[in-house]
C-alpha cells in the first residue's frame, strides 16, 4: 500500500464530504430541519455546471456561479412551498415534502440532461501532478482549497456577524426570536437558500471527480447524514472534522480491506463514537 497516496486520497475525499455536508449542517443547526432532496440538489449543481461549460461554452468560474444561483433558486422555491410547515416545525411533513422534491428534481434532471452519464472537465481536472509515487489532479487541490476557505468564512460569519447572531437566536428558540423582533421567515429563507447554494457549489467542484449521473444523489445523502451526525448537529467545525475522518477512513479501509464493506464499517464506527460521545466529535468529553 502506498501510504502517501492513501493519505492524499483521504484528504481529498474528506474535504469533498465536508463540502457536500455543510449546507445540511447549517440547516439543522439553525432551522432544526432536514432536507432529503439534498443529494438531488448536489446532482443538479453538477449537471448545471456541465451544461454551462459543455453546451453554452462558458468558462468554469461562470459555471460555478450559475450552479450556486441554481441552488439558491431551488432552496428558495422549496422554502416558499413549505414555509407553513417550517414555521409549525412539522418535521414529518417536511421530511415527506423534501423527499418528494428530491424525486421531482431527479425526474427534471432525467428529462433535461438524459440518463447517460456526463463528464465535467474543468481547467483543473485536466492537470495531472506526479510527485515521487503520489498522483493527484489540480481539481483535488482546488477541492481542498475551496473547502478550507469556505469553512473559515462560514465560521467567521456565524461567530462574528449580525447574521450569525440572528441565526443562533432562531436556532435556540424561534418563538423567542420572533418576540425579539427577528424576521424568522427571512432567516429560514436565507438558510434554505444557503443550503441550496452550498450543496450546488459542492456538486460543481466535487462532480468532476466522477461521472455525473441522475442517480448520484442517494450516496451523497448517506454521506451527509454520516458527517452531520458524527460532527454534531449544527457544528461547523464538527462537520469539517467528521468529513476528514470519514475520508481518511474510506481511503485506508478500502485499500486494506475492501471498498465494498466501507459503508457498513463506517457506520459501525459512527455507532461506537456516538456511544462514547453522544454529541459528536465537536462535543466536550463527557458532555451530551
Amino acid at each position: 500500500m502506498n501510504l502517501g497516496q492513501q493519505i492524499l486520497n483521504g484528504l481529498v475525499l474528506g474535504h469533498s464530504y465536508a463540502l457536500i455536508a455543510i449546507g445540511w449542517t447549517v440547516l439543522l443547526g439553525v432551522a432544526r430541519l432536514v432536507n432529503f432532496a439534498h443529494g438531488q440538489m448536489y446532482m443538479m449543481g453538477a449537471f448545471v455546471a456541465w451544461m454551462v461549460m459543455a453546451k453554452v461554452g462558458l468558462p468554469y468560474p461562470l459555471a460555478l456561479v450559475t450552479s450556486v444561483l441554481a441552488g439558491v433558486l431551488i432552496g428558495f422555491v422549496m422554502q416558499e412551498v413549505m414555509l407553513g410547515l417550517t414555521l409549525r416545525q412539522d418535521l414529518v411533513s417536511i421530511m415527506i415534502v423534501t423527499l418528494g422534491f428530491g424525486y421531482v428534481l431527479h425526474g427534471v434532471a432525467a428529462i433535461a440532461f438524459g440518463s447517460t452519464g456526463q463528464i465535467l472537465d474543468t481547467p483543473f481536472s485536466t492537470i495531472n501532478v506526479y510527485w515521487n509515487d503520489i498522483w493527484f489532479t489540480g481539481q483535488d487541490l482546488f477541492i481542498i482549497a475551496v473547502t478550507v476557505a469556505f469553512f473559515i468564512a462560514l465560521q467567521l460569519v456565524l461567530a462574528k456577524s449580525r447574521l450569525g447572531r440572528l441565526a443562533r437566536m432562531v436556532a435556540e428558540d424561534p418563538k423567542l426570536a420572533i418576540l425579539a423582533g427577528v424576521d424568522v421567515r427571512r432567516v429560514y429563507f436565507g438558510v434554505f437558500a444557503f443550503q441550496g447554494a452550498a450543496v450546488a457549489l459542492a456538486g460543481a467542484i466535487v462532480g468532476p471527480r466522477t461521472p455525473i449521473l441522475t442517480s448520484m444523489g442517494f450516496e451523497e445523502v448517506i454521506i451527509t447524514f454520516f458527517v452531520v451526525v458524527l460532527g454534531g448537529i449544527g457544528s461547523v467545525l464538527g462537520s469539517y472534522l467528521a468529513g476528514l475522518s470519514l475520508g481518511l477512513f474510506t481511503a485506508f479501509f478500502g485499500a486494506l480491506v475492501s471498498p465494498a464493506y466501507t459503508t457498513p464499517a463506517a457506520f459501525l464506527v459512527l455507532i461506537a463514537v456516538l456511544v462514547l460521545r453522544p454529541g459528536g466529535l465537536a462535543a466536550k468529553p463527557g458532555g451530551a
